[in-house]
């Protein structure tokens, strides 16, 4: 390890060269202009990997932007890692907001400004110098690894679904993991084991066949806005509990280790609420702030629209009123349940004077990998090792849908090892990425593929031990 880290010691300027180099293509995924861009970023990804060592080298087209595979598979016995990362990144707009080109990679303050340094190149790059280390100084890896880089992350990941399925055998590893989430907060290494799931759902209001004046009507007909505004009302209680009934029945409760790890954690609802501008904070009654936001579902209405909202008056009463409402889930709650239980109570609580339609636009599964897993264990010596302090343990509110898909698709659980920051700018201007935390995360990757193996082989054992044969004398004799 200390020739490893060595290595890393002396390479640190080659490595910040190379990596302006990925981040000057602009690999902008959701853009048919930049579509060459994207096609040569892949280029240039397989070949670093070949350039670092890495066999198997090969980009998969698909009915978008391609998938770059690699792999290294020569320690028989020892756990395989799949890597999943995206070279795809956001459109750089507005570009006046930049300090320097959001393609022209810039170092401030200790800090690697670019678009895509965050999200998620810089953080893919930290596992590709790992493991060149590795393979330029010892020849091998101690543990196997497959990596599956795509390019549509940032438009939804269109065609990764359909390529995991039609390649279970390529894809066959005993973890996934993942490196495009943040810490909790600068000099805090955390590692994050669960995330939310997502249930999206559009509610569609008729009143009259057709708008109407407000003078002329108003006091005889029930106006669909004011009809939504109500309905919307009751979706919560007075202490922030969504009244759907049966909502709640699926929650997996926190654990006391969980909600005492949460403790631990440097957070204060005042400068929270101070850096979000709102004078008071707002949520389910009995929970911490971290856990209404982490581990408890909620329900939230992202969007109304109805009647007239142009620039000056008219006096209108309008036809039809609509609303986005979207609920975030936990573990063990499903998408489709939940949309079946909004949907049927949506329809009982509609007034009469009103027609009402409800639609599930989407929906997405909440994920969890236990703390206690070898996997997450790994991740928590390395982390320690990589940044010299015990790390911390979060959850994510957001949903990352691939992390169900490898559960569900290939049974993997996902180790999310993140180094961004919580205002790294990612999806914004002046995207960074803290090299403070670009080469501690070089130290920590190299420490988790070391340290995989005692944790994955520990679990192996523990799971084969034979069973205690009963005390002498203690076994009673069946009866025949």
């Amino acid at each position: 390890m200390e020739k490893l880290l060595s290595y890393l010691e002396q390479n640190k300027d080659r490595y910040l060269t190379e990596l302006k180099e990925w981040l000057a293509i602009p690999s902008i995924s959701t853009s048919k202009e930049n579509a060459g861009d994207v096609k040569r970023c892949a280029e240039w990804t397989a070949n670093h990997m070949k350039k670092i060592g890495l066999q198997n080298v090969k980009i998969f087209p698909t009915a978008g932007h391609p998938i770059v595979y690699s792999d290294w598979l020569n320690a028989p016995g020892k756990p395989t890692v799949l890597l999943y990362g995206h070279y795809d990144v956001q459109p750089p707009e507005p570009l006046e907001l930049w300090t320097t080109p959001p393609f022209q990679a810039d170092i401030r303050d200790g800090k690697l400004y670019a678009r895509g340094s965050a999200d998620d190149k810089g953080q893919v790059f930290i596992h590709l110098k790992s493991l060149e280390a590795y393979l330029k100084n010892v020849g091998s890896l101690p543990v196997n690894i497959k990596l599956l880089i795509e390019g549509e992350e940032e438009i939804g990941s269109e065609h990764l679904a359909g390529f995991v399925k039609e390649n279970k055998q390529l894809l066959k590893a005993d973890l996934v993991l993942i490196s495009d989430s943040s810490m909790f907060a600068k000099g805090i290494p955390s590692i994050c084991y669960s995330l939310r799931g997502l249930a999206y759902m559009q509610i569609d209001l008729v009143g009259p066949n057709k708008d109407l004046h407000s003078g002329s009507f108003g006091g005889t007909v029930h106006n669909p806005i004011q009809a939504l505004t109500e309905i919307i009302a009751q979706l919560h209680d007075k202490n922030g509990r969504i009244t759907i009934p049966g909502f709640y029945d699926d929650v997996r409760p926190l654990s006391k280790k969980e909600r005492e790890a949460f403790k631990k954690l440097p957070w204060s609802d005042k400068k929270y609420a101070k850096e979000l501008g709102v004078k008071e904070l707002y949520g389910e009654k009995g929970y911490t702030s971290l856990e209404r936001v982490w581990a408890r579902p909620t329900l939230e209405c992202n969007g109304i629209w109805g009647g007239f909202t142009g620039e000056g008056a008219k006096t209108v009463l309008p036809s039809k009123a609509s609303a986005k409402i979207s609920m975030r889930i936990v573990p063990d709650q499903t998408s489709a349940k939940i949309a079946k239980l909004f949907t049927n109570h949506i329809k009982k609580i509609a007034p009469k004077t009103v027609s009402v339609t409800v639609r599930d636009l989407h929906g997405g599964e909440p994920a969890i990998t236990p703390i206690d897993s070898p996997g997450v264990m790994a991740a928590v010596a390395a982390l320690e090792k990589g940044f010299g302090k015990k790390p911390l343990y979060q959850r994510e509110g957001g949903s990352i849908p691939i992390v169900v898909q490898f559960k569900q698709m290939l049974g993997l659980d996902t180790v999310l090892l993140g180094f961004g920051l919580p205002d790294e700018n990612a999806h914004a201007p002046d995207e960074f990425l803290n090299l403070d935390n670009f080469f501690g995360g070089i130290r920590t990757s190299l420490h988790f593929f070391n340290e995989l193996p005692n944790y994955m082989n520990g679990a192996s054992k523990k799971k084969t031990a034979a069973p205690k044969k009963p005390k002498a004398g203690k076994a009673k004799a069946k009866k025949r």
